[in-house]
């Protein structure tokens, strides 16, 4: 938990001449001085007011994924606009993500932004209740408006950007054989796994696909278990694979672990995890699928702050937005940028229609 407060030392300055104590007690407040306007969740608050709250999914800041890149996006708005960024992570099985948003709301936080999909339940009964503050959810769909007039979702064309990731897997294996590790069995990860295994399958439908998911639906441990990335990641390797796609969230560190002592590569997910990753692990990063949280919080926050938030939909980052992408850190696929660019070209022209649920 973290909070950050911001003020101009001169401003500062020039309320303890004017005002002594009385100044004084003003700048220790912690009383909210921003607020919402309605159930449609509007936003516009006065950016000296602006008071952000994130709340952080299963594994919390420091994953190297995105969590973290959630806290970029939040980070690089509350810079900007001169305003407060409280943090809270969930306790250690997250059974405690409803009280998180009601912490934040109750303290007038506004606007309050969920990180992952497993909010979905929590969101829609905590939102209601607090008509007047402005939620956000990233990768959670708010499309027909039943989580609350008050909540949008920020949600992504995951299936797109790991089209690429196949793409590039297919055309840089040897063995024409590769994996995909995803972190928990779920709608969402089944889109990263479907673009992948599209994509591959659309440079050799000959290749070799194994795929396996670190922990089951409904348990999220499968996003903070590096260990256990590392034995999934391990067994594929050792069956052959040389290049394995991660969508484990914080387990994708085992994954890096596990082509490392294999003297194979392996793709990173959400943010480019080649400029993250300890330095001995970035010679096996080939390259990352980027899926743009920090963009999409950060304007989020932004058109909250200009009132142009509407509430009860979605906001889509894809391909066409830049939302989504292929990182090329570490120069390990600048020899097939043609042939991802016309992929992606297909992508977006509608030549391609890449699938959403697995075969």
């Amino acid at each position: 938990m973290r909070r950050a407060r911001r003020m101009k030392a001169s401003a500062q300055a020039m309320a303890l001449l004017l005002a002594g104590s009385m100044a004084l007690a003003a700048c220790a407040s912690d009383e909210p001085t921003g607020t919402g306007t309605g159930s449609g969740g509007g936003g516009g608050a006065a950016t000296e007011d602006l008071r952000i709250g994130l709340a952080y999914d299963e594994g919390g800041r420091g994953d190297q994924s995105f969590n973290d890149s959630a806290y970029a996006g939040a980070s690089a708005a509350a810079d900007a606009l001169g305003a407060d960024l409280q943090e809270l992570s969930p306790n250690e099985d997250a059974s405690n993500r409803a009280e998180l948003l009601t912490q934040l709301a109750e303290q007038g936080f506004n606007p309050v932004i969920a990180v992952g999909f497993a909010y979905d339940d929590v969101i829609a009964e905590v939102a209601p209740q607090f008509p007047d503050t402005t939620f956000a959810q990233v990768d959670g769909s708010n499309a027909d408006g039943a989580k609350g007039d008050n909540v949008t979702g920020l949600v992504f064309a995951e299936e797109e950007g790991s089209f690429l990731a196949g793409v590039a897997a297919a055309l840089k294996s040897e063995s024409g054989h590769i994996g995909f590790v995803g972190g928990v069995e779920s709608p969402l990860i089944e889109k990263f796994e479907a673009g992948y295994v599209a994509g591959a399958q659309a440079v050799n439908p000959q290749i070799r696909i194994d795929r396996q998911y670190i922990s089951p639906a409904g348990d999220f441990s499968g996003f903070s278990d590096p260990a256990r990335g590392q034995i999934v990641a391990q067994g594929m390797y050792d069956a052959g694979a040389d290049i394995i796609f991660h969508a484990a969230g914080g387990s994708g560190t085992g994954v890096f672990q596990a082509a490392l002592a294999s003297g194979n590569r392996a793709i990173g997910v959400d943010s480019d995890q080649y400029l993250t990753v300890e330095p001995e692990l970035q010679p096996v990063v080939m390259t990352s699928m980027l899926k743009r949280v920090d963009n999409a919080v950060e304007q989020f926050i932004n058109d909250y702050a200009e009132g142009n938030v509407q509430g009860a939909q979605d906001v889509l980052s894809d391909l066409s937005t830049e939302g989504i992408g292929l990182a090329t850190s570490g120069g390990f696929i600048d020899d097939i940028q043609d042939d991802v660019q016309q992929y992606s070209q297909q992508i977006t022209d509608g030549t391609i229609t890449v699938p959403t649920t697995v075969e």
